[in-house]
């Protein structure tokens, strides 16, 4: 990897003098940053192994990219294979955990057909009402509706965050902080490095949708069992393009029937600038652009199921994400690295930590790219977890160090649920030994995943 992948943050460390006449809102054990499905694992964990915890969320409400962006599905808890169609799990620990409890609430599918794999297709809002539930019976201070915007570090070490909410700035001092933003926020506040990418080049973001008022047997009679779209529908949105009656950017879409009757939800849009370039998310203009036009797309979508698939005649576009699907930012510079050929060799390792089947799902171009690992799966390393450079920081989610098509499989929802759950077992190990989590070795924190149910 040479230098010119590299990008530093652009925000100001905060050191001491900057937080002196701001108020301490809390001195924790650990502070995790983020409520996505890495965070309120992190956040859990560490807390059900008797840690004061705080959790900072910027919305009002857990899910991240799995709820605020509804990707709507747990990816990456089974093999693909072309020797087999029943569904083989082969991730476990806090993921199992928040599947077993969204199921009993009602708020999961069974299993769908996703080409060579399976997923599962979950509600959003029973998501965040789950994700509440394991944060208040672990204890978890919550603090929705809060931005980290500066990080204080002391003599390499970070030591604290500064917050902003509608009541105004405060400080949290915390032992170990867990960066489960997915953008790496706080590594980049605090001027640590990052790629972008594949030297700049990030997936697309797109934009989620729910259809309402679906007749689905009828729907899934003319769909088909495989929530990849058949070729029918594919040469159709190309005929309709081809006579200028749509604009429809992605040919290639995929749809989930969800736990509610009558409701489908679609994974359509590809959003790009109108002049073609890549929209880079982190720039709040560009991310404001990407919404905009992913709502325009989501109508024109929801206009040629109306017309074209049997089923959704009378159907309505119930709501979007309440942002668009971010797939990939900043990844972080980091004592190990993901590579590329680790996840097409399935390599497995003695310090990994998780288990990823998934495939490499590269949303770039005019279709997404799909390889497949078929009958495997690889491991991640945990010092993929550690930035290079500050003591007392680990991050947990898809802003891990990784080359940019390990990232398109690293990324999705079951594997953030184990790599929270390997960030808050680190940290509460550490406070627990009096070292730090860049200490810590690999097999250490393999040897308590499986301790906690992981499959390793």
């Amino acid at each position: 990897m040479t230098s010119d992948r590299y990008f530093r943050g652009w925000e100001t460390i905060h050191n001491s003098p900057a937080f002196t006449d701001v108020p301490l809102l809390a001195e924790v054990d650990v502070c995790v940053v983020g409520g996505g499905a890495a965070g309120v694992a992190a956040a859990t964990i560490a807390a059900e192994a008797g840690r004061s915890v705080i959790l900072v969320e910027r919305y009002g409400f857990c899910g991240g990219a799995a709820v605020a962006g509804m990707s709507g599905t747990i990816c990456g808890m089974f093999l693909a294979s072309d020797r087999t169609r029943t569904p083989e799990q082969v991730v476990f620990g806090f993921t199992e955990r928040f599947r077993k409890r969204l199921s009993e609430r009602g708020g999961l599918t069974a299993p769908q057909i996703y080409g060579k794999t399976w997923t599962v297709t979950h509600d959003p809002l029973v998501w965040s009402e789950t994700a509440d539930q394991f944060l208040n019976d672990a204890g978890v201070r919550l603090l929705y509706h809060t931005v980290v915007t500066g990080v204080l570090i002391e003599d390499g070490t970070y030591r604290g965050l500064l917050l902003e909410s509608s009541a105004g700035r405060s400080t949290v001092r915390a032992k170990v902080i867990i960066d489960a933003s997915g953008d790496a926020s706080v590594v980049a506040r605090a001027g640590g490095r990052y790629t972008f990418g594949d030297n700049g080049k990030i997936q697309n973001p797109t934009m989620f949708f729910r259809l309402g008022n679906v007749d689905c047997d009828r729907f899934l009679d003319a769909w088909g069992s495989d929530t990849i779209c058949p070729p029918w529908v594919t040469e159709r949105i190309r005929l309709a393009n081809a006579e200028h009656r749509y604009t429809l950017p992605r040919e290639k879409i995929w749809v989930f029937p969800t736990p509610r009757d009558h409701e489908l939800l679609v994974n359509a849009t590809r959003l790009q600038a109108k002049d073609g370039r890549m929209l880079n998310v982190i720039d709040p203009e560009d991310f404001t652009q990407a919404e905009v036009l992913g709502r325009e797309q989501v109508r024109e979508y929801a206009r040629f199921f109306a017309e074209n698939v049997a089923g959704c005649e009378r159907s309505f576009v119930i709501d979007t994400g309440v942002e668009a699907g971010i797939r990939q930012t900043r990844s972080i510079v980091g004592v190990d690295t993901l590579r590329n050929q680790d996840v097409l060799e399935c390599r497995k390792r003695p310090d990994g930590i998780c288990r990823v089947p998934w495939p490499i799902e590269l949303h770039a171009g005019e279709r997404p790219k799909l390889h497949w690992l078929l009958d495997d799966y690889y491991e991640v390393p945990y010092n993929a977890m550690i930035p290079e450079n500050g003591e007392n920081i680990i991050v947990a989610g898809r802003c891990l160090s990784a080359e940019h098509e390990a990232l398109a499989s690293a990324r999705v929802t079951a594997q953030c649920f184990e790599y929270g759950q390997a960030a808050g077992l680190a940290a509460s190990y550490a406070l627990a030994n009096n070292v730090t989590v860049r200490a810590l070795q690999g097999e250490t924190i393999r040897a308590l995943m499986k301790a906690h149910g992981s499959a390793l």
